[in-house]
């Protein structure tokens, strides 16, 4: 660098510094870059039937969830920065080699599931009788991603950084986990899930209740599952509730995301288990809302109405994962908080 004449050469260790800063977050470039192309490029997902970006509009069987992976990266980033440790050694050419690979290969599998890739995953499960054969191609890219990630994060820190980075990679395979049992046990069919439906349709009903709403429960004969018939100011709607439709799948990620959380901070059990039991019933709360949201729109606007689709789709699952990426953050925000509030205060020295 030339400055007034002067050649001034950066220092060996500004240099270790740069170094060190690309190495680190070169993981989190990995997949927002690819993911990055893909929405700007916009290819037509064929087996969504949707475009690329599209899919980035959907929460449940689209990519909003990968939006949220990178964002837990990026809060592992800023709240362990000073921990993290590269164990990239560039004498080791084949330490070298095998990082550059598993960089490459978010963006590799991308390219090959628009190639080909994700025919032959839909084909697949189509022969194997799956129902939703055509959102298996998305569920396996979660599962792959999770997959990447952990080597990556395994070939850049090591063991130490595995299990730092364990949150992002828990909560992107949860939801490819969770897609796949829905397309392989469709419309309330996987028992565990849907035990819960009920009561949340049952306390959704209550609070239609006190909106003005009446409610009839019932089941539909031909899946088994729950059903309210509405009844309001503003029409009336019929919905059958499975567990992805009440928010059973955020509850379970967030039961995943704030136990591996809960479990590095350093605060007391009692304290952990506040945090863990309000975040939950907060959780639990944000869907049954959910569920009344979507009454009320269906009673406005027509059960099969553009506006029932896309908060069943989005704004619907939103609710619960905004909440879910930010609880780390109130956590983190509250313990510091109530570490100052019992910090005692050094009083001032009486005058002479």
């Amino acid at each position: 660098m030339v400055v007034f004449g002067l050649r001034i050469e950066p220092t060996p260790l500004q240099t270790r510094r740069v170094q060190n800063f690309l190495l680190k977050v070169l993981p989190f470039v990995a997949f927002a870059a690819p993911l990055a192309a893909l929405y700007l490029l916009n290819p037509t997902d064929t087996y969504l039937n949707v475009t690329a970006q599209a899919s980035f509009e959907l929460m449940w069987k689209g990519r909003t969830f990968q939006l949220f992976f990178l964002w837990l990266i990026a809060l592992e980033f800023i709240l362990s920065w000073e921990t993290i440790q590269s164990k990239i050694n560039f004498k080791n050419k084949a330490n070298v080699a095998t990082y550059v690979l598993a960089l490459l290969l978010p963006s590799l599998y991308l390219i090959s599931e628009f190639m080909g890739l994700d025919g032959v995953i839909a084909s697949w499960s189509t022969q194997s009788g799956i129902a939703f054969a055509n959102s298996m191609p998305l569920a396996i890219e979660y599962l792959v991603f999770s997959a990447i990630f952990c080597l990556t994060v395994y070939v850049a820190f090591g063991k130490k950084g595995l299990t730092g980075f364990a949150l992002p990679a828990l909560f992107v395979a949860l939801v490819g986990i969770l897609y796949t049992i829905d397309n392989v046990f469709p419309y309330g069919e996987f028992t565990p899930f849907q035990l819960l439906v009920p009561t949340t349709a049952w306390l959704a009903a209550g609070v239609l209740g006190i909106m003005g709403y009446s409610s009839i429960p019932g089941v539909d004969p031909s899946s088994g599952m729950p059903t309210l018939d509405v009844s309001g100011p503003l029409g009336s709607a019929k919905f059958a509730i499975a567990w992805p439709c009440a928010g059973i799948e955020s509850l379970l990620i967030f039961t995943a995301v704030a136990l591996l959380f809960l479990k590095g901070m350093p605060i007391s059990w009692k304290a952990k288990v506040g945090y863990f039991a309000f975040g939950a019933a907060v959780t639990y709360f944000i869907n049954v809302l959910r569920i009344a949201t979507i009454f009320t729109i269906g009673a406005q606007y027509g059960v099969d109405s553009l506006q029932v689709q896309n908060f069943h789709y989005y704004y619907g699952p939103l609710y619960a994962m905004t909440w879910i990426v930010a609880y780390p953050l109130l956590i983190v925000g509250s313990s510091a908080a109530w570490g100052k509030l019992r910090k005692p205060q050094l009083k001032p020295p009486n005058p002479a």
